[in-house]
């Protein structure tokens, strides 16, 4: 007997596009027979008869094969949430504005769609940060990211001490310091004028936020290097940032933590679609609209 294939999908209900689109998609994956789980904080928006509904929790995909997310990264970095400790794949479905995390753009849903019904897709997991943050040995957070996870300033500015494999490397007055992923590295750490890695690069990012210091550069350090912040007393205070949505309030004092998880977050990569499963350089030029006019490719012989 085949085993009943299930897929759950979540929505940014804010959002009229992302309902249609939900709407849309749960009754393709009905007709072709799979079962369709959706949130119950999202059930009676997306009104879709036919679909199993589930409160929001790791419960939601056991024994799910895929999480399918319309919305923007903000709404994949959410359901990351309870997908990454089931091991469940992400597909996102991009509504939003640059939306890197996302494989398929709304204009090529349908397709999307019958890609993952017949199977036509990889998997690809991308690595994640562990996150503690302690005052005198007390724990404050335990935490994750797969993003990046931020010490901030939460009034004036921030005092903080950056170290590396348990040496010191530098002292920052700043507004705040950076740990990112790879796949973080085009989202805030980009903003603060750190570099682009690209996905399959193992490595983690470390960029200060507007340092009052010569010597302020964007690090990139082995994915095995262990990293920490510490707070100094002089400072007010500040703030712990895990992917913008996990907040714990630090004292003066606090020692932040880092190192890459053991457990990742695992994203479906789509086979056949002309503007999905192509190279990261490809999504660099689409999503910034690089100009590469005048490129004649490689002499062929």
């Amino acid at each position: 007997m085949t085993a009943k294939r299930v897929v759950l999908v979540t929505a940014h209900t804010g959002r009229s596009a992302a309902v249609d689109s939900a709407r849309m998609v749960i009754q393709r994956f009905l007709d072709a027979g799979l079962t369709v789980r959706v949130l119950s904080a999202e059930a009676d928006e997306i009104a879709c008869a036919g679909a199993d509904v589930v409160p929001a929790g790791s419960a939601a995909v056991d024994d799910a094969e895929m999480m399918i997310v319309l919305g923007g990264d903000g709404s994949l970095l959410r359901a990351a949430e309870f997908a990454r400790p089931a091991g469940v794949p992400l597909l996102g479905v991009n509504l939003g504005h640059v939306g890197f995390l996302a494989e398929a753009e709304v204009e090529n849903l349908a397709v999307a769609v019958d890609s993952v019904v017949e199977g036509r897709y990889d998997v690809e997991e991308r690595m994640t940060i562990e996150v503690t943050a302690r005052l005198n040995g007390k724990l404050l957070a335990d935490s994750w990211a797969l993003n990046e996870a931020t010490v901030e300033k939460s009034e004036r500015m921030l005092e903080v001490v950056a170290e590396i494999d348990g040496r010191p490397l530098s002292r920052w007055g700043c507004d705040g310091v950076i740990c990112a992923t790879p796949t973080g590295s085009t989202a805030y750490a980009f903003s603060a004028g750190g570099p682009v890695v690209w996905p399959e690069v193992e490595a983690l990012l470390l960029v200060p936020i507007s340092a009052h210091a010569l010597f302020s550069r964007p690090l990139v350090v082995s994915p095995r290097s262990r990293l920490a912040l510490e707070v100094q007393t002089e400072t007010a205070g500040a703030v712990l940032w895990c992917d913008g949505r996990r907040r714990f309030d630090l004292p003066a004092g606090a020692r932040v933590e880092l190192r890459r998880a053991e457990l990742p977050v695992r994203l479906a990569r789509l086979h056949g679609l002309e503007d999905t499963g192509a190279p990261f350089t490809d999504r660099l030029v689409a999503k910034f609209d690089l100009p590469v006019q005048g490129w004649r490719g490689r002499v062929r012989p």
